[in-house]
């Protein structure tokens, strides 16, 4: 069996005479990612924006200072003092929030920016999605370059012996001619897997938000396939534990439950209290104390108390169905990784596809050099092999994606 993981590992020169830097790992591609998208980065700046708010939520009200001056006399008939009877006053009030408003308003707050964490975390895990997807892609295109580059080379030898042939003449010019047009298609591969490879690479440094020249970039990693998987519902633990649009959609439960405590509290009454000081002349200084109850008769806050309660419900309704998205999710994944599996499968076991086509290749290449094969089942055995190395490093690609789904949908690396 070919091992194909040596494709992936190899570092290979897209353009001509161009010296590519050291391969990034996945891990590292990760942390390039994380640093520099631009899409992440506006993201938390929404949750400083969030934390912010929290210093206005938990501020206390503002005192109220008042100052008069009073019963001025300026057309009196002494209008040399109109001071003479002046009645300064000094006046302080505060308004007196009941019921824990300012708590309950800091928590609705703090709930608020946990939600906005949790929405950081799902936009990084559909990022990281497209991201492991243009990675795989990457792996994928130098799989299939290396694969078109080594089937060109030996095609090419496989020309030359027939070009000895035919100048020996053990094969007719024909033969020589349709073997020389098979050239064609391999050259094709070739410089489509060369196209392929550069616009890959392309496509994740424009994720990573990297200026770095196409030819001197390069990602490395494992290209191949597990055989054996978690079950299921390891997976939907996993998922339920770990997926943040879930906790975002649990934690909107909690605020909207915290609003609604807010809006009964903002139904009670808040006293200000108030405390002045006067003069009066000839009587001495004095001072007085007030309190300011406000009567509500009418205005309890009932329609806010109403549309909370509403909210509630609201939310535990989302968060319904933010679980139902993660089993579909968790569901659709698995079911297609373990058909890729099972497909690939056949490939690498013993005696396999790659093994198989392999086998037949040489045979009837042997053969056919020593005059016991024709032309036709030559060439057939040429395209079988080809199309066989193709077809698995295509089904390890999609593998891989899959995997990336699976990925996604549970919310964390469950497969490396």
């Amino acid at each position: 069996m070919r091992c194909i993981i040596r494709y992936v590992c190899v570092s290979l020169l897209i353009a001509g005479g161009a010296l590519a830097q050291t391969a990034l790992t996945w891990q590292q591609v990760v942390d390039k990612f994380r640093a520099a998208n631009p899409n992440l980065r506006a993201g938390q700046l929404t949750i400083q924006e969030s934390k912010v708010g929290e210093i206005t939520a938990y501020l206390r009200p503002n005192p109220s200072l008042t100052m008069s001056l009073d019963q001025l006399q300026p057309f009196s008939r002494n209008p040399y003092r109109p001071f003479g009877s002046a009645l300064p006053l000094v006046a302080f009030d505060y308004l007196h929030e009941r019921q824990h408003k300012r708590e309950l308003r800091l928590e609705s707050a703090q709930q608020g920016t946990a939600i906005a964490e949790s929405q950081q975390q799902d936009l990084e895990r559909t990022l990281l999605f497209n991201l492991r997807s243009a990675f795989v892609q990457t792996l994928q295109a130098k799989a299939l370059l290396a694969n078109s580059k080594e089937n060109l080379d030996y095609f090419d030898k496989e020309l030359a012996i027939n070009r000895d042939r035919y100048r020996s003449g053990d094969i007719a010019r024909v033969d020589l001619d349709r073997i020389a047009l098979q050239r064609v298609q391999y050259e094709s591969d070739f410089q489509t897997a060369q196209v392929n490879a550069r616009t890959a690479k392309i496509t994740m440094l424009m994720l990573l938000n990297e200026r770095t020249p196409v030819d001197q970039f390069d990602v490395t990693g494992p290209f191949a396939f597990q055989e054996r998987i978690l079950a299921l519902d390891e997976f939907h633990t996993l998922a339920l534990a770990a997926r943040p649009d879930l906790r975002a959609a649990l934690l909107a439960v909690e605020k909207a439950g915290t609003e609604h405590k807010l809006a009964v509290a903002n139904g009670s009454t808040d006293p200000t209290f108030g405390l002045d000081f006067a003069h009066t002349s000839p009587s001495p200084a004095y001072m007085g104390v007030s309190v300011n109850i406000p009567l509500r008769f009418f205005d309890r806050n009932q329609g806010e108390k109403a549309r909370t309660q509403i909210d509630i419900a609201h939310a535990e309704r989302q968060k319904d169905a933010a679980q139902a998205l993660v089993f579909s999710d968790v569901d659709s994944a698995y079911f297609m990784l373990v058909s890729s599996v099972n497909l690939l499968r056949p490939y690498t076991a013993t005696d396999g596809y790659l093994e198989t086509a392999k086998r037949v290749r040489d045979t009837i290449s042997f053969s056919y050099q020593r005059g016991q094969a024709a032309l036709v089942d030559y060439l057939d055995a040429q395209k079988d092999y080809r199309a066989t190395e193709v077809a698995y490093i295509n089904l390890v690609g999609a593998y891989l994606t899959t995997a990336g789904q699976l990925n996604m949908a549970v919310g964390r690396e469950a497969i490396p």
